[in-house]
């Protein structure tokens, strides 16, 4: 006999696990609770509706992530508020340079000065701006 005879033969197939689930259980469901349950599954993120239906069961912790559009699109505009706040910055720095290079030290420290009011100006906005999104965070996003 050769030692092929003493292996087990490879019959193919996925390998069987240590405890199938075999029980099945059907219920019933009314439209409304049917989209209920729809729902709430959707939210969940969880890709297998049994898997989720299981975790309701016995009380497994179930993640559900809601999206508010609203803050979405506050985000999106804050964020393209920060780009532009930030371009703004590069302008700035290349306005000075220009200004020095191009007029005289007298007529550079005029519009330096009308640039420095301009700043303040926008230095105000940018704190109601901060104010405004601490007060957005603590209403709508600490829920």
């Amino acid at each position: 006999m050769t030692d092929d005879s003493n292996k087990k033969q490879n019959k193919g197939g996925r390998t069987p696990k240590s405890d199938p689930s075999v029980h099945r259980h059907v219920f019933r469901l009314t439209d409304e609770e049917n989209a209920k349950l729809l729902s709430l599954f959707e939210t969940s993120g969880s890709s297998n509706k049994a898997k989720f239906i299981i975790s309701l069961l016995f009380g497994k912790e179930m993640k559900s992530v809601k999206i508010d559009k609203g803050t979405v699109d506050f985000y999106m505009r804050l964020t393209s508020f920060h780009s532009q706040f930030r371009s703004v910055g590069v302008n700035y720095n290349q306005v000075v340079k220009l200004l020095y290079r191009h007029f005289s030290e007298k007529k550079a420290a005029a519009f330096l000065y009308k640039l420095e009011k301009q700043t303040a100006e926008m230095a105000v906005l940018c704190q109601k701006i901060v104010q405004l999104t601490e007060e957005f965070e603590t209403k709508y996003l600490k829920k």
